[in-house]
Protein backbone atom coordinates (compact mmCIF):
# COMPACT_ATOMS: atom_id res chain seq x y z
CA UNK A 1 0.00 0.00 0.00
CA UNK A 2 1.25 3.48 -0.91
CA UNK A 3 -0.94 6.47 -0.05
CA UNK A 4 -0.62 10.21 0.48
CA UNK A 5 -3.10 12.02 2.75
CA UNK A 6 -3.60 15.57 4.00
CA UNK A 7 -2.05 15.51 7.48
CA UNK A 8 -4.57 17.65 9.38
CA UNK A 9 -7.56 15.63 8.11
CA UNK A 10 -5.82 12.37 8.94
CA UNK A 11 -4.74 13.66 12.35
CA UNK A 12 -8.30 14.69 13.28
CA UNK A 13 -9.76 11.37 12.14
CA UNK A 14 -7.18 9.27 13.99
CA UNK A 15 -7.71 11.31 17.17
CA UNK A 16 -11.44 10.64 17.05
CA UNK A 17 -11.07 6.97 16.15
CA UNK A 18 -8.56 6.45 18.97
CA UNK A 19 -11.32 7.02 21.53
CA UNK A 20 -13.08 3.85 20.37
CA UNK A 21 -9.96 1.66 20.41
CA UNK A 22 -9.72 -1.00 23.13
CA UNK A 23 -7.41 0.16 25.89
CA UNK A 24 -7.27 -3.10 27.86
CA UNK A 25 -7.25 -6.17 25.65
CA UNK A 26 -5.25 -9.34 25.03
CA UNK A 27 -5.91 -8.95 21.29
CA UNK A 28 -3.32 -6.47 19.94
CA UNK A 29 -5.20 -5.78 16.71
CA UNK A 30 -8.04 -4.20 18.73
CA UNK A 31 -5.57 -1.53 19.85
CA UNK A 32 -5.13 -0.47 16.25
CA UNK A 33 -6.85 1.44 13.46
CA UNK A 34 -7.63 -0.39 10.25
CA UNK A 35 -6.67 1.51 7.08
CA UNK A 36 -8.13 0.31 3.77
CA UNK A 37 -7.98 1.90 0.33
CA UNK A 38 -11.13 2.09 -1.76
CA UNK A 39 -12.20 4.20 -4.76
CA UNK A 40 -9.79 7.10 -4.39
CA UNK A 41 -10.10 7.37 -0.62
CA UNK A 42 -9.02 5.61 2.53
CA UNK A 43 -11.36 4.05 5.07
CA UNK A 44 -10.27 4.26 8.72
CA UNK A 45 -11.95 2.00 11.29
CA UNK A 46 -11.63 1.31 15.02
CA UNK A 47 -13.59 -1.28 16.99
CA UNK A 48 -13.53 -2.40 20.63
CA UNK A 49 -15.97 -5.33 20.17
CA UNK A 50 -18.75 -3.08 21.46
CA UNK A 51 -18.64 0.18 19.50
CA UNK A 52 -17.23 0.77 16.04
CA UNK A 53 -16.24 4.01 14.28
CA UNK A 54 -15.45 4.57 10.61
CA UNK A 55 -14.29 7.62 8.66
CA UNK A 56 -13.46 7.98 4.95
CA UNK A 57 -10.90 10.53 3.73
CA UNK A 58 -9.84 11.52 0.22
CA UNK A 59 -6.33 10.33 -0.57
CA UNK A 60 -3.85 9.91 -3.40
CA UNK A 61 -3.58 6.14 -3.77
CA UNK A 62 -0.52 4.97 -5.65
CA UNK A 63 -0.89 1.35 -4.60
CA UNK A 64 -4.00 -0.12 -2.90
CA UNK A 65 -3.82 -2.19 0.25
CA UNK A 66 -4.76 -2.45 3.91
CA UNK A 67 -3.00 -2.46 7.25
CA UNK A 68 -3.68 -2.07 10.98
CA UNK A 69 -1.54 0.48 12.85
CA UNK A 70 -1.37 0.95 16.62
CA UNK A 71 -3.75 3.84 17.37
CA UNK A 72 -1.63 5.22 20.22
CA UNK A 73 1.61 5.25 18.22
CA UNK A 74 -0.04 6.48 15.02
CA UNK A 75 -1.83 9.31 16.82
CA UNK A 76 1.36 10.44 18.56
CA UNK A 77 3.33 10.42 15.31
CA UNK A 78 0.71 12.41 13.39
CA UNK A 79 0.53 15.08 16.09
CA UNK A 80 4.31 15.47 16.04
CA UNK A 81 4.59 15.97 12.27
CA UNK A 82 4.71 19.39 10.58
CA UNK A 83 4.24 18.65 6.89
CA UNK A 84 1.02 19.31 4.97
CA UNK A 85 0.82 15.73 3.72
CA UNK A 86 1.65 12.31 5.11
CA UNK A 87 2.89 9.49 2.91
CA UNK A 88 2.42 5.93 4.13
CA UNK A 89 4.04 2.89 2.51
CA UNK A 90 3.66 -0.71 3.67
CA UNK A 91 5.43 -3.87 2.57
CA UNK A 92 4.81 -7.61 2.72
CA UNK A 93 6.39 -7.79 6.18
CA UNK A 94 3.78 -5.31 7.55
CA UNK A 95 6.39 -2.60 7.99
CA UNK A 96 4.84 0.89 7.78
CA UNK A 97 6.97 3.72 6.44
CA UNK A 98 5.46 7.06 7.51
CA UNK A 99 6.95 10.20 5.99
CA UNK A 100 6.07 13.90 6.24
CA UNK A 101 8.31 16.87 5.46
CA UNK A 102 11.74 15.82 6.78
CA UNK A 103 10.47 13.33 9.38
CA UNK A 104 10.49 9.57 8.73
CA UNK A 105 9.11 6.75 10.92
CA UNK A 106 9.23 3.00 10.36
CA UNK A 107 6.86 1.05 12.63
CA UNK A 108 5.42 -2.45 12.58
CA UNK A 109 1.82 -2.82 11.51
CA UNK A 110 -0.62 -5.71 11.98
CA UNK A 111 -2.45 -7.87 9.46
CA UNK A 112 -5.80 -6.44 8.35
CA UNK A 113 -7.23 -9.95 8.07
CA UNK A 114 -7.05 -10.26 11.88
CA UNK A 115 -9.19 -7.15 12.43
CA UNK A 116 -12.72 -8.23 13.49
CA UNK A 117 -15.66 -7.35 11.28
CA UNK A 118 -17.67 -4.37 12.51
CA UNK A 119 -21.45 -5.08 12.64
CA UNK A 120 -23.65 -3.49 10.01
CA UNK A 121 -27.36 -2.70 9.87
CA UNK A 122 -28.89 -4.24 6.77
CA UNK A 123 -32.46 -3.12 7.39
CA UNK A 124 -33.24 -0.35 9.85
CA UNK A 125 -35.34 2.73 10.45
CA UNK A 126 -33.65 6.00 9.43
CA UNK A 127 -34.35 9.31 11.16
CA UNK A 128 -32.53 12.65 11.27
CA UNK A 129 -32.09 15.17 14.07
CA UNK A 130 -30.21 18.44 14.36
CA UNK A 131 -26.72 17.89 15.77
CA UNK A 132 -26.78 20.90 18.05
CA UNK A 133 -30.11 19.87 19.55
CA UNK A 134 -28.97 16.31 20.19
CA UNK A 135 -25.76 17.57 21.78
CA UNK A 136 -27.75 19.88 24.08
CA UNK A 137 -30.26 17.18 25.08
CA UNK A 138 -27.49 14.68 25.84
CA UNK A 139 -25.60 17.22 27.96
CA UNK A 140 -28.73 17.87 30.00
CA UNK A 141 -29.41 14.20 30.79
CA UNK A 142 -26.33 11.98 30.50
CA UNK A 143 -24.99 12.86 33.95
CA UNK A 144 -27.84 10.80 35.46
CA UNK A 145 -26.93 7.60 33.57
CA UNK A 146 -25.93 4.85 36.00
CA UNK A 147 -22.26 3.81 36.23
CA UNK A 148 -21.38 0.38 34.90
CA UNK A 149 -20.40 -1.05 38.26
CA UNK A 150 -23.02 -2.73 40.41
CA UNK A 151 -26.17 -1.68 38.64
CA UNK A 152 -28.80 -2.95 36.22
CA UNK A 153 -27.25 -2.92 32.70
CA UNK A 154 -30.28 -1.16 31.18
CA UNK A 155 -29.71 1.85 33.49
CA UNK A 156 -26.22 2.39 32.03
CA UNK A 157 -27.97 3.58 28.89
CA UNK A 158 -29.81 6.66 27.70
CA UNK A 159 -33.45 6.00 26.83
CA UNK A 160 -34.61 7.50 23.50
CA UNK A 161 -38.36 7.89 23.02
CA UNK A 162 -39.93 9.34 19.88
CA UNK A 163 -43.68 9.81 19.83
CA UNK A 164 -46.16 12.38 18.46
CA UNK A 165 -43.40 14.48 16.90
CA UNK A 166 -41.39 14.78 20.13
CA UNK A 167 -38.03 13.32 21.13
CA UNK A 168 -37.46 12.50 24.80
CA UNK A 169 -34.18 11.45 26.41
CA UNK A 170 -34.34 9.82 29.84
CA UNK A 171 -31.57 8.82 32.26
CA UNK A 172 -31.98 7.25 35.69
CA UNK A 173 -29.50 5.70 38.11
CA UNK A 174 -31.74 4.77 41.03
CA UNK A 175 -31.05 7.98 42.99
CA UNK A 176 -32.00 10.59 40.41
CA UNK A 177 -33.82 11.04 37.14
CA UNK A 178 -33.24 13.39 34.20
CA UNK A 179 -35.72 13.96 31.36
CA UNK A 180 -35.31 16.29 28.41
CA UNK A 181 -37.82 16.53 25.57
CA UNK A 182 -38.10 18.61 22.42
CA UNK A 183 -40.36 18.75 19.39
CA UNK A 184 -38.73 17.27 16.28
CA UNK A 185 -39.74 16.69 12.70
CA UNK A 186 -40.07 12.91 13.07
CA UNK A 187 -43.40 11.15 12.53
CA UNK A 188 -42.28 7.66 13.62
CA UNK A 189 -42.88 6.11 17.02
CA UNK A 190 -39.66 4.60 18.35
CA UNK A 191 -38.14 3.58 21.68
CA UNK A 192 -34.59 2.30 22.21
CA UNK A 193 -31.77 2.48 24.76
CA UNK A 194 -28.16 3.28 23.86
CA UNK A 195 -25.15 2.94 26.16
CA UNK A 196 -24.35 6.22 27.86
CA UNK A 197 -20.66 5.76 27.04
CA UNK A 198 -21.48 5.36 23.36
CA UNK A 199 -23.68 8.47 23.28
CA UNK A 200 -20.95 10.46 25.06
CA UNK A 201 -18.53 9.55 22.26
CA UNK A 202 -21.07 10.50 19.59
CA UNK A 203 -21.51 14.06 20.82
CA UNK A 204 -17.74 14.57 21.02
CA UNK A 205 -17.44 14.31 17.25
CA UNK A 206 -20.28 16.70 16.43
CA UNK A 207 -18.41 19.67 14.99
CA UNK A 208 -21.19 21.44 13.05
CA UNK A 209 -24.11 22.08 15.38
CA UNK A 210 -26.35 23.09 12.48
CA UNK A 211 -25.96 19.85 10.53
CA UNK A 212 -28.39 16.96 10.84
CA UNK A 213 -27.28 13.65 12.29
CA UNK A 214 -28.64 10.54 10.63
CA UNK A 215 -29.58 7.63 12.87
CA UNK A 216 -30.34 4.14 11.60
CA UNK A 217 -32.01 1.97 14.22
CA UNK A 218 -31.84 -1.79 13.65
CA UNK A 219 -32.91 -4.75 15.75
CA UNK A 220 -29.66 -5.01 17.70
CA UNK A 221 -27.59 -1.97 16.74
CA UNK A 222 -27.84 1.73 16.01
CA UNK A 223 -25.67 3.69 13.59
CA UNK A 224 -25.05 7.43 13.88
CA UNK A 225 -23.67 9.28 10.86
CA UNK A 226 -21.98 12.44 12.14
CA UNK A 227 -19.83 14.77 10.06
CA UNK A 228 -18.72 11.92 7.79
CA UNK A 229 -18.16 9.48 10.67
CA UNK A 230 -20.22 6.31 11.02
CA UNK A 231 -20.54 5.21 14.65
CA UNK A 232 -22.22 1.89 15.38
CA UNK A 233 -23.21 0.77 18.86
CA UNK A 234 -25.33 -2.04 20.29
CA UNK A 235 -28.80 -1.34 21.62
CA UNK A 236 -29.21 -2.38 25.24
CA UNK A 237 -31.52 -5.32 25.89
CA UNK A 238 -34.35 -5.20 28.39
CA UNK A 239 -37.16 -2.90 29.39
CA UNK A 240 -36.30 0.55 30.70
CA UNK A 241 -37.74 1.47 34.09
CA UNK A 242 -41.32 2.75 34.03
CA UNK A 243 -40.11 6.09 35.34
CA UNK A 244 -43.45 7.85 34.82
CA UNK A 245 -44.85 6.05 37.85
CA UNK A 246 -42.03 7.37 40.03
CA UNK A 247 -42.74 11.06 39.39
CA UNK A 248 -45.28 12.44 41.91
CA UNK A 249 -48.53 13.71 40.44
CA UNK A 250 -48.98 16.41 43.10
CA UNK A 251 -46.81 18.31 45.59
CA UNK A 252 -47.41 19.82 49.01
CA UNK A 253 -44.61 22.41 48.82
CA UNK A 254 -43.22 24.48 45.94
CA UNK A 255 -40.79 27.32 45.44
CA UNK A 256 -39.50 29.30 42.45
CA UNK A 257 -35.85 30.32 42.68
CA UNK A 258 -33.16 32.08 40.68
CA UNK A 259 -31.16 29.14 39.33
CA UNK A 260 -27.75 30.85 39.30
CA UNK A 261 -28.17 32.18 42.85
CA UNK A 262 -28.99 28.72 44.19
CA UNK A 263 -26.07 27.14 42.32
CA UNK A 264 -23.67 29.62 43.92
CA UNK A 265 -25.02 28.89 47.40
CA UNK A 266 -24.69 25.11 47.03
CA UNK A 267 -21.21 25.49 45.52
CA UNK A 268 -20.08 27.48 48.55
CA UNK A 269 -21.60 25.02 51.04
CA UNK A 270 -19.95 22.13 49.14
CA UNK A 271 -16.45 23.52 49.65
CA UNK A 272 -16.17 21.65 52.96
CA UNK A 273 -17.49 18.35 51.60
CA UNK A 274 -14.56 16.02 50.95
CA UNK A 275 -16.11 12.56 51.17
CA UNK A 276 -17.44 12.05 47.63
CA UNK A 277 -20.55 14.09 48.40
CA UNK A 278 -21.99 11.50 50.81
CA UNK A 279 -22.55 14.20 53.44
CA UNK A 280 -25.92 15.85 52.80
CA UNK A 281 -26.61 19.54 52.65
CA UNK A 282 -29.24 20.25 55.32
CA UNK A 283 -32.00 22.53 54.02
CA UNK A 284 -34.33 24.07 56.62
CA UNK A 285 -37.03 25.53 54.41
CA UNK A 286 -39.29 28.14 55.95
CA UNK A 287 -42.03 30.32 54.52
CA UNK A 288 -39.72 33.21 53.60
CA UNK A 289 -36.21 31.97 54.33
CA UNK A 290 -34.16 28.80 53.73
CA UNK A 291 -31.08 27.92 55.77
CA UNK A 292 -28.49 25.73 54.01
CA UNK A 293 -25.87 24.06 56.19
CA UNK A 294 -23.35 21.25 56.21
CA UNK A 295 -20.94 19.83 58.77
CA UNK A 296 -17.99 17.56 57.88
CA UNK A 297 -14.56 16.70 59.29
CA UNK A 298 -13.28 19.82 57.50
CA UNK A 299 -15.66 22.16 59.28
CA UNK A 300 -19.10 23.71 59.13
CA UNK A 301 -20.80 26.00 56.61
CA UNK A 302 -24.12 27.85 56.83
CA UNK A 303 -25.87 30.25 54.49
CA UNK A 304 -29.31 31.85 54.48
CA UNK A 305 -31.36 32.81 51.44
CA UNK A 306 -34.66 34.64 51.10
CA UNK A 307 -36.75 32.11 49.22
CA UNK A 308 -40.55 32.13 49.31
CA UNK A 309 -42.16 28.75 49.99
CA UNK A 310 -45.67 27.76 49.02
CA UNK A 311 -46.76 25.23 51.64
CA UNK A 312 -45.77 24.17 55.16
CA UNK A 313 -42.14 24.58 56.36
CA UNK A 314 -40.00 21.41 56.54
CA UNK A 315 -36.43 20.11 56.60
CA UNK A 316 -34.67 17.95 54.00
CA UNK A 317 -31.18 16.58 53.26
CA UNK A 318 -29.90 16.64 49.67
CA UNK A 319 -26.83 15.35 47.86
CA UNK A 320 -25.06 18.54 46.75
CA UNK A 321 -23.52 16.91 43.67
CA UNK A 322 -26.87 15.64 42.41
CA UNK A 323 -28.54 18.99 43.13
CA UNK A 324 -25.83 20.97 41.35
CA UNK A 325 -25.84 18.74 38.28
CA UNK A 326 -29.61 19.06 37.96
CA UNK A 327 -29.54 22.83 38.39
CA UNK A 328 -26.73 23.25 35.86
CA UNK A 329 -28.55 21.08 33.34
CA UNK A 330 -31.88 22.90 33.70
CA UNK A 331 -30.65 25.86 31.70
CA UNK A 332 -33.33 28.41 32.57
CA UNK A 333 -33.15 31.67 34.52
CA UNK A 334 -35.70 30.51 37.07
CA UNK A 335 -36.59 26.97 38.17
CA UNK A 336 -39.45 25.50 40.15
CA UNK A 337 -38.58 23.07 42.94
CA UNK A 338 -41.36 20.83 44.22
CA UNK A 339 -41.46 18.79 47.44
CA UNK A 340 -43.64 16.41 49.41
CA UNK A 341 -41.98 16.92 52.76
CA UNK A 342 -38.48 15.91 53.80
CA UNK A 343 -38.59 12.21 52.97
CA UNK A 344 -39.92 12.23 49.40
CA UNK A 345 -38.28 12.90 46.04
CA UNK A 346 -37.53 16.48 44.96
CA UNK A 347 -38.57 17.50 41.43
CA UNK A 348 -36.95 20.39 39.54
CA UNK A 349 -38.46 21.86 36.37
CA UNK A 350 -38.27 25.19 34.53
CA UNK A 351 -40.41 27.86 36.19
CA UNK A 352 -42.52 27.82 33.04
CA UNK A 353 -42.68 24.95 30.58
CA UNK A 354 -42.01 21.25 30.89
CA UNK A 355 -39.10 20.54 28.51
CA UNK A 356 -36.87 19.46 31.41
CA UNK A 357 -37.59 17.40 34.52
CA UNK A 358 -35.10 16.39 37.19
CA UNK A 359 -35.84 14.29 40.25
CA UNK A 360 -33.53 13.68 43.21
CA UNK A 361 -34.02 11.34 46.12
CA UNK A 362 -33.40 12.92 49.57
CA UNK A 363 -30.66 11.85 51.95
CA UNK A 364 -31.16 10.88 55.58
CA UNK A 365 -30.20 13.54 58.09
CA UNK A 366 -28.47 12.65 61.33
Amino acid sequence: MIISVERLKLCEAVSNLSRVVSSKTTVPVLEGILICTENGEISLSSYNLENGLNKKIDANIEEPGQIVISAKVFNSILHSLKGDFVKIKTDDRLMCHIESDTAVFDIMGMAAIDFPEIPTIADGKKIAINGGLLKEMVRETIFAVAPTEGTRPILTGLDFEIEDGALKLVAIDGYRLAIRKENVNISDTLKFVVSGRAVAEIVKIISDDEADIEMTIGRRHICFVVDGYSFIAPLLDGDFIDYKKTIPAAFSQKMVVERRELIEIIERISLIINDNFTTPVRCIIGETETVFSCATSVGRATEKAELALEGAPFEIGLNSKYLLEALRACDYEKVKICFNGGSAAVVITPASGDNSTYMIMPMRLK
